[in-house]
C-alpha cells in the first residue's frame, strides 16, 4: 500500500500562485509515476500534469500548459506542482495520484482544495 499526503492548497486571488506538495510513504520502493488530477463542482475528474520516475517529458494539459510546472524529488518521494498565472476556471479539488500510468492510477490523496478568486 502507498499513501499520499497533499499539502499547499488555499484561497488565492486570480493571477496569484500556489505550490502543492504530495508525499507519498508506504511501499513505494518501485519506479512509479506521479501527477496531479483535478475536480470542479459538477466536472468530471481530469489529469492536469503528471511526472515519470526519471522526470523526463512530463505531460500537462492544454489548459495549463506554460503557467503549471510539475517536479519531483525521489529522495523525499514527494512530487510537486508550482501553478502560476492562476485563473478563476483553475478552481477545483486537486487530487494527487501515484502509479505505473499516471493515466490509471494506483493509489490517490485524500484531495486539497485550490480556489481562485476573481
Amino acid at each position: 500500500q502507498v499513501q499520499l499526503v497533499e499539502s499547499g492548497g488555499g484561497l488565492v486571488q486570480a493571477g496569484g500562485s500556489l505550490r502543492l506538495s504530495c508525499a507519498a510513504s508506504g511501499r513505494t520502493d518501485g519506479r512509479y509515476a506521479m501527477g496531479w488530477f483535478r475536480q470542479a463542482p459538477g466536472k468530471e475528474r481530469e489529469l492536469v500534469t503528471g511526472i515519470s520516475w526519471s522526470g523526463s517529458e512530463p505531460y500537462y494539459a492544454d489548459s495549463v500548459k506554460g503557467r503549471f510546472t510539475i517536479s519531483r524529488d525521489n529522495a523525499k518521494n514527494t512530487v510537486y506542482l508550482q501553478m502560476n498565472s492562476l485563473k478563476p476556471e483553475d478552481t477545483a479539488v486537486y487530487y494527487c495520484a501515484y502509479g505505473v500510468k499516471i493515466w490509471n492510477p494506483d493509489y490517490w490523496g485524500q484531495g486539497t482544495q485550490v480556489t481562485v478568486s476573481s
